[in-house]
């Protein structure tokens, strides 16, 4: 193994250790006990102003997707919060009638004013109910006497009417009429009331979802509950703490005044009237005045029991969203886990990598094979086993997909798309194999590309390049690869096949001042008689080619041309020969010309014949 990958390696080790320690710490998850208290508890607040947010905090929690084990903890909330909301309306409106607000000048005038209306408003009452009265009774002129009066009384009394609301509203925005704020709020509060009754807390099935993803999120949604539930603990204890610091303080005003009571009795008793006479009576005022100690000492005793079961109340309440948190935090507990063993899962996969890739490295060098058959194995493998981890790695972190069927026509498409030239060329292979196909070693044009085939294979054609076809015709040593996409998507010439007949020229220019035509007499016979037997083989396969006319009229024969040019004159000759047979078939008519040129003139034809009459 070489350094760097032991390097890596260790590093993989360790943070496969710390993985294992956390999963040995998370193994299993904190049972917290559902310890539910049913009890309720009264909470008085000593303001006309209710807060909500207890109530609001426990709808919100309630909303949020819960669990089996929190269902009961999240009912506490919302039984605790609606109790405290009633209760503490209600101490508010009792606070109200014992302590009223001292009013100001604006809202005493207010008052003043709405007095004097609600006066007016009870006389017009009383009028009108007068008069309907005797209108009932009356006939004649007196009837319609007292409808006109009933007419006038009830505008005046609507008039009155109108007056009191006015002065209501206003003396309602001066602060001088606290408990009409306080009924507003009691109606919201029936509202709120109700709606806590009609919520229901639902169980939220879990979702089996894998992946580290997915188990991230589970544990955000887990850390804001709570968050949530922190922040709903602490508001229960810092009332609970506000509410005994009140008890406290009201307990010592109490105190003190049956201390002062207590001096006051032993000091009568000290000095009793004298023998013989009757104590005082006690004046009006005086008896007012004990009697309103009286019910002050009274409701102060209330207050504080009051106070008493309401800090019970807010302790029971802490307590309870103690306790969720406690299954929150073992829910997050498991996740984690979870996380964690995700995590081992992927240093596996990429240790299990770097020991495959070593193992793979000293497997190829122990054999024999050649030094590009080992690379190439090895680059494969290496590819293969890479590709493989990364599915698999990102299988861990996003999980397995839950639309399997739509993935895969997706990545289908996508293949399709990706690998087009395969497929292309898959299906050219079978073209190939055809009647008109190619075999190895034939020789063959593709994309301008001239060779011999010394592969075959279902992707792709391999040629040794032999160059075009004005060279020497001689393998230049390049090996060119084809993908067979071309047998569908382009064209090919094979020489090997019905299509080895190819035509080829001989040119020859005659200088000026010589007769041509001995020449041109004896090239053609020399071309006549070389490609006599390969024009009967091409025109019969021409034929068996196509039954068209035009191709049964074709001939094979060789041509010739004979034009001026610069210097002399040019013989053109053109014949049919074999694609492989080219370049030497045109070399031997190349050395015939040069011979015919550089030796002397051809005998012509009538004499030659007379020559051989003669002999």
């Amino acid at each position: 193994m070489k350094p760097k990958q032991k390097i890596a390696a260790i590093a993989l080790a360790a943070l496969l250790g710390a993985v294992a320690f956390g999963l040995f710490r998370t193994r299993q998850s904190a049972n917290v006990p559902a310890k539910v208290t049913k009890a309720a508890t009264a909470v008085t607040e000593q303001t006309p102003f209710v807060d909500q947010t207890p109530l609001w905090t426990a709808q919100r929690l309630a909303k949020m997707p819960t669990s089996a084990d929190e269902r009961p903890f999240a009912e506490n909330a919302l039984q605790f919060a609606d109790k405290h909301m009633d209760l503490a309306y209600a101490a508010a409106e009792r606070d109200v009638e014992d302590h009223p607000p001292a009013l100001n000048a604006q809202a005493l005038e207010i008052q003043s004013r709405l007095k004097k209306a609600e006066d007016a408003l009870d006389a017009d009452n009383a009028l009108v109910a007068r008069l309907m009265a005797e209108d009932a009774k009356a006939t004649g002129a007196r009837k319609d006497a007292l409808d006109d009066q009933l007419i006038l009384a009830t505008a005046h009394q609507e008039e009155h009417q109108d007056e009191v609301d006015d002065a209501k509203g206003d003396l309602d925005r001066a602060g001088g009429d606290p408990k009409h704020r306080i009924e507003a709020m009691m109606e919201e509060h029936k509202a709120s009331s109700q709606a806590t009754d009609a919520l229901r807390v639902a169980v939220t099935a879990s979702a089996d979802e894998h992946g580290l993803i997915h188990h991230f999120s589970q544990w955000m949604a887990l850390h804001q509950k709570q968050l949530l539930l922190w922040q709903a603990k602490q508001q229960a204890d810092s009332a609970a703490a506000a509410l005994s610091a009140k008890h406290n303080a009201l307990e010592a005003q109490v105190n003190a005044g049956k201390n002062g009571a207590s001096l006051a009795n032993a000091e009568e008793v000290a000095s009793p009237p004298p023998s013989g006479k009757n104590a005082a009576p006690l004046s009006h005022e005086e008896s007012a005045a004990l009697v309103k100690a009286a019910k002050r000492r009274s409701a102060s005793q209330k207050t504080l029991a009051s106070f008493d079961k309401q800090i019970d109340d807010q302790k029971q309440l802490a307590e309870n969203y103690g306790n969720w948190i406690g299954v929150v935090a073992a829910m997050q507990k498991a996740v984690v886990h979870q996380v964690l063993t995700g995590l081992c899962i992927i240093l596996g996969i990429f240790l299990f990598g770097l020991f495959f890739d070593s193992w793979l490295e000293r497997l190829l060098g122990k054999t024999s094979l050649d030094r590009r058959q080992v690379e190439t194995m090895r680059t494969l493998t290496r590819v293969s086993v890479q590709v493989a981890a990364v599915l698999f790695v990102l299988l861990v972190i996003f999980g397995p997909p839950s639309q399997l069927g739509t993935i895969l026509g997706l990545a289908g498409a996508g293949l399709t798309v990706a690998l087009k030239d395969f497929i292309v060329g898959f299906l050219g292979w079978f073209v190939l194999m055809g009647k008109n196909g190619v075999r190895l070693g034939d020789w063959v044009e593709i994309n301008g590309v001239t060779g011999e085939v010394v592969e075959l294979g279902m992707f792709h054609t391999v040629l040794l390049e032999t160059g075009n076809w004005t060279d020497s015709g001689h393998p230049t040593g390049r090996r060119v690869t084809f993908t067979n996409s071309y047998a569908i998507e382009g064209h090919y010439f094979n020489f090997s096949t019905s299509g080895q007949w190819m035509w080829d020229e001989l040119q020859v220019v005659l200088p000026t001042g010589q007769d041509p035509y001995p020449i041109i007499d004896a090239i053609q016979k020399k071309v006549t008689e070389a490609t006599t037997e390969t024009a009967k083989q091409a025109e019969q396969e021409w034929q068996r080619a196509a039954s068209s006319r035009q191709m049964t009229a074709l001939t094979a024969a060789p041509a010739i041309n004979v034009k001026p040019v610069v210097g002399g004159i040019e013989i053109a000759v053109r014949y049919i020969t074999r694609a492989n047979e080219r370049y030497q078939l045109r070399a031997k008519l190349y050395q015939a010309a040069v011979e015919l040129l550089g030796g002397k003139s051809p005998v012509p034809a009538e004499a030659e014949k007379q020559a051989a009459v003669a002999k």
